[in-house]
């Protein structure tokens, strides 16, 4: 078998397995080592490879060993909610064989199907009707979030009766690992005691909607002008489709081509209660970021986060 690692720093958050780990794994899978298995870059949680048996190649991803509370068990959450996603199913890569026994290695892994056209940065660099692509991304979304659940929270658990409850959870677990982080946590304190003050407002969100988690540009395949792969729906769950990652990004700079993913998807609420909700969502979403910077060892980028918080903290008081 010929193998390309990529060669990381001991502090390294990604790690990669040897040789004879993927060729085992390969052997569980199916029943017969590849010719080939290659190390993908471009990704920042799990490690990646190319697999190729001699036909059509394969992805293997491999879980971390270890991830803070709100990343954790992400692998197993894209599993538990892919049948959820069959309204994108033809987009969507197929999943061939999954192990969380951890008995050959230490880490959840899976094998999927190879999805066909460019990357999504790569694709949209060379796009010339940007807003076209996000009409095709609101409309895509759109469809996601028109999957109604019956309890909120991660699909692999824990879930909840209600959002709020979900939402506090997912503070308090950001407020954890930015103490287990050693970084400073009281803007999200706040946002904690916040959230807690005003339950009624986001008890408002009755019925559960299926949440990507991840759909942004990164995480899209692109064959000229369209987009014909959606993957990584590892941070899933069951909430309120504002809260949703592609929700944020869609609004964080009014004025440019973005504007044109509301074309397709629905101008979202205006109302107080939703203004509310929506700056909460940000600094959900803000105090993830300053983990994963974290995480990444980025540490000039982090301080920027303080100064995000602060603005949105203000904002719901």
């Amino acid at each position: 078998m010929r193998f390309e690692s990529i060669t990381r720093g001991d502090g390294a958050f990604q790690r990669s397995l040897t040789a004879e780990q993927v060729a085992a794994v390969c052997r569980r899978g199916f029943g017969r080592e590849p010719v080939s298995a290659v190390e993908l870059a471009g990704g920042s949680f799990n490690t990646t490879y190319r697999v190729d048996f001699g036909s059509e190649p394969v992805i293997l991803r491999v879980a971390p060993q270890w991830s803070y509370r709100i990343e954790r068990d992400f692998m197993r959450h894209e599993h538990a909610s892919l049948p959820f996603f069959a309204p994108i199913a033809g987009l969507m890569p197929r999943t061939l064989f999954v192990d969380f026994t951890h008995d050959l290695v230490p880490r959840d892994y899976t094998f999927q199907t190879m999805l066909g056209g460019v990357s999504g940065p790569d694709g949209f660099r060379a796009l010339t009707d940007k807003p076209g692509f996000f009409r095709q991304l609101g409309e895509i979304v759109r469809t996601v979030h028109g999957v109604r659940g019956t309890r909120f929270g991660r699909p692999a658990g824990p879930t909840f009766a209600t959002w709020s409850e979900a939402v506090l959870s997912i503070v308090d677990d950001t407020v954890a690992d930015l103490r287990d982080a050693g970084l400073d946590a009281s803007d999200m304190l706040e946002v904690a005691a916040l959230a807690a003050k005003n339950t009624a407002v986001l008890d408002e969100i009755t019925e559960p909607r299926l949440l990507h988690g991840d759909l942004w540009v990164p995480n899209v395949r692109l064959d000229g002008e369209r987009i014909v792969g959606v993957f990584d729906h590892d941070r899933a769950s069951w909430g309120d489709p504002a809260a949703d990652w592609s929700i944020y990004e869609a609004g964080r700079r009014p004025g440019t081509d973005r504007d044109a993913f509301w074309d397709t998807y629905g101008r979202p609420s205006d109302s107080p209660a939703a203004a509310w909700r929506s700056a909460l969502y940000r600094a959900v979403h803000t105090g993830a970021v300053r983990i994963e910077r974290h995480r990444l060892g980025l540490a000039d980028t982090i301080p920027a986060s303080y100064e995000e918080m602060a603005k949105i903290v203000a904002e719901l008081r």
